[in-house]
């Protein structure tokens, strides 16, 4: 990849530092499409969460998404003391600990701190304290806040973090309505606008995500594309894609996809073709309509056979290159890999491979060049 080309993408290189359980780890180069290899509780999708927390500039909509995405929460007391439960906000810095000071950066690997991200915990402003101190009279405390800045923007996030008062039997009363009342009054911001970016997990994407993305790709080239990614597990047999919604009178079940083969004169639900068919499709979609921004794929290679390993690589390398898509995606599987690699040796994209070890409480990265992967490829070199 030329510097013009690095420099086009929206991150060319990727340091985080104190997030999740990633105290420090600086990748000197990401590719069009990056592939992060390793062991479990290495750290790659906490490097995918990242991602998606630079690509929203840090507000609090995904941030809560990432957290009940693991059912990271705490409790709180509403006014009449039942428990009404929230993100936990700890869960996203290093280490679960939180005081003042704490600090998030993600970002290019550069010292440019206007195009990072920093989450840290800060003082609320005199008036608002004074606002908590009338509430909360009896807890002599500073009162501290959740601040997400980017460039010259930043947002207060409505997360209360009265630290030491959770240690106080009986404090919480009213403090989900103080919470409710923040985030009415501070639902503003001047952070840059976000960057698209698109999450999917390990798991099948539900079939209503699925007619959403395909409504906006229906009767393009972008289509045709779909169809041929979903060729890869049902052959050339298959000739057309269509999405149904059907109504049995008392309830509609909702949309959920057919495909016509050859030989066949009804059509047949996609999920019948198997797992990999629902992911194929999830990925060439979400490729095409994430344009200018970011494809986040959490274990790639859920759903696929082995043998259409190397044709999905070319498929994404190729979608990737065409819409201005960057991808970064996981994996555990050596086979997931060795396709990787012979895709990116035998196209004219830009893919990297970079391996994530976790030694001690350090993460350490492993990047691996083109003539690299070649060699992987050709002698099955293990390089998960």
């Amino acid at each position: 990849m030329t510097s013009a080309e690095a420099n086009q993408l929206h991150l060319p290189s990727l340091t985080i530092e104190g997030f999740r359980g990633i105290n420090k780890v600086s990748i000197p180069r990401l590719g069009r499409v990056t592939l992060l290899a390793g062991r479990n509780s290495s750290g790659k999708t906490t490097v995918l969460e990242a991602v998606r927390a630079f690509a929203a500039r840090g507000r609090e909509m995904v941030l809560s998404s990432l957290l009940r995405g693991r059912d990271e929460f705490s409790a709180v007391m509403d006014e009449d003391a039942d428990e009404v439960p929230v993100p936990d906000l700890a869960a996203l810095f290093h280490g679960r600990e939180v005081f003042k000071g704490s600090k998030i950066t993600i970002g290019p690997a550069n010292d440019r701190n206007e195009d990072a991200l920093a989450i840290e915990l800060v003082p609320f402003n005199d008036e608002q304290s004074a606002m908590f101190g009338k509430l909360f009279p009896q807890e002599p405390f500073e009162t501290l806040v959740l601040q997400a800045k980017f460039g010259s923007g930043k947002r207060k996030i409505p997360w209360l973090l009265l630290a030491e008062a959770l240690a106080v039997p009986g404090s919480r009363d009213g403090r989900y309505n103080m919470y409710r009342r923040y985030r009415r009054a501070n639902g503003d911001d001047d952070l840059p606008p976000a960057l698209e970016c698109r999450w999917l997990g390990p798991d099948v994407t539900p079939n209503h995500v699925l007619a959403d993305l395909w409504d906006s790709v229906v009767l393009t080239d972008d289509e045709a594309r779909a169809v041929d990614a979903l060729r890869l597990v049902a052959g050339k047999a298959m000739e057309r894609v269509a999405l149904r919604a059907v109504d049995n009178r008392r309830r509609s079940v909702g949309p959920r996809f057919v495909v016509k083969l050859q030989d066949h004169r009804d059509p047949v639900p996609l999920k019948s073709i198997g797992e990999g068919a629902s992911r194929l499709l999830g990925v060439s979609l979400s490729l095409s309509t994430s344009r200018r921004g970011f494809l986040l794929i959490d274990e790639a290679e859920n759903g696929l056979h082995h043998s259409v390993h190397e044709g999905f690589w070319r498929m994404v390398l190729q979608a990737a290159k065409d819409n201005d898509v960057q991808v970064l995606a996981t994996t555990h599987s050596f086979s997931c890999v060795r396709g990787f690699a012979k895709a990116v040796v035998e196209s004219d994209s830009d893919g990297l491979l970079i391996r994530i070890e976790r030694r001690s409480s350090e993460t350490e990265i492993v990047s691996y060049a083109e003539n690299e992967l070649q060699v992987a490829a050709e002698q099955g070199i293990e390089v998960r």
